[in-house]
Formats: structure tokens, sequence, C-alpha cells
């Protein structure tokens, strides 16, 4: 992590990387076949850290918005060391193709480790729905999540203060708009948000 700050994702080798680390570049490879399989460590690093700060975040908040606004900014605190690296690696991982997106096959099992903490906020609230949508809004919550996460990679302010305020304002619109599924009349909605996860999900 240290070399990807200072010298940028591009310019930090696997030699320059054991170097750092004191071993050799045999052992470094044996571990680690590849730059990207740092990052996916890496990954796998802050999603361990994420679910262990939201399982504090979520203990004894029973209202959706509460557990969802909790898990939200325990993700931006864990985050937050790791802000300036963030900035200068998003565009590796932006890239469509790219096996570090989120997005990837490669990323595959972070990404459904941090929906199932987002079916735990949705299973362990207040929240009624229909089945359907009940079924597919963890998902939804982690497509919420890398918006923020979009909204935090530019976000200048100290301490991201900014992100954290966009959840906080966020979080009600969020929670209102699927209370309002429940109403009579609204059903076409509920398909059409169904419909639109089952669109957005990664097909690797």
């Amino acid at each position: 992590m240290q070399l990807f700050r200072t010298n940028g994702y591009e310019k930090a080798t696997m030699r320059a990387i054991a170097d750092r680390a004191g071993v050799s570049i045999g052992n470094a490879y044996y571990y680690f076949s590849s730059k990207e399989h740092l990052i996916q460590a890496y990954y796998d690093r802050i999603n361990a850290e994420h679910a262990a700060a939201a399982s504090e975040a979520l203990a004894g908040a029973t209202t959706f918005a509460d557990r969802l606004t909790g898990v939200l900014l325990a993700w931006v605190d864990v985050a937050e060391p790791y802000h300036e690296f963030a900035g200068k690696f998003f565009k590796t991982a932006a890239e469509p193709t790219s096996p570090l997106s989120p997005f990837s096959s490669e990323s595959e099992t972070t990404r459904l480790a941090s929906i199932d903490l987002f079916r735990e906020v949705v299973e362990g609230s207040d929240l009624k729905l229909a089945k359907a949508l009940r079924t597919e809004l963890p998902e939804l919550l982690w497509l919420t999540q890398m918006g923020v996460v979009l909204f935090w990679v530019h976000d200048s302010s100290e301490d991201q203060q900014r992100t954290r305020q966009l959840v906080r304002q966020a979080v009600p619109v969020v929670d209102r708009a699927l209370r309002l599924t429940r109403l009579p009349g609204v059903s076409g909605l509920v398909d059409d948000v169904v419909g639109l996860v089952r669109t957005l999900r990664p097909s690797g």
C-alpha cells in the first residue's frame, strides 16, 4: 500500500514490493502471482474490516434506516486510511475489462460477501416488502454503496464529511421509497426495480 500510494499502481512493480517487504521475488510470487492478486487481497482485507465494523453498527439497530446508515458509514470509516490510494487507483478499477473492477468475475467472492452484509441489513430490520423486491434488495443496496464509493473517491472534504452527509441524507429517501412500495397501485414500480437489479447484475 505504501508503494501504491507513493509510486502509483502502475509503477509499483512486484520486485519493488518484494524488496520493501523484505522477501525474495520468488516468495512474493509464491503468495501473490500478480499485482492484481495483491489488490484482491486488499479488497478481502477491507471487506473483512467493514464486516467487523458493520457488525457493531447493526447490534441493537432495528430500523432499516439506522441499519443501512450504520453499515454505509462503517465503510467510510474503514476506508478512510486508503482514501489517497483510492483516488490514484480509481482509473484502474473503473476500467470495465479490468479484473480489479468490483463487477469483475475475479472480484465475485468479495462482491457476494458484501451483498450478504446488505442482506443482513434487510433481514434484521423492520422493513416490510414484496417477496421479489426483498430478494433483490441486498444487491440493489450494494449498487447504492458503489455510488457512495464513487462519490467518496472524489470527496476532498476533511475526513470525507461530504460523503458522510450524503449517506445521512440519502438513506431516509431510500427508506421512504421502499416503504411506499407497500401501497396499493405501485406493484408496477416494484417490478421495475426488480427488473433493474437483474439487468445490472454482473454477468461474470
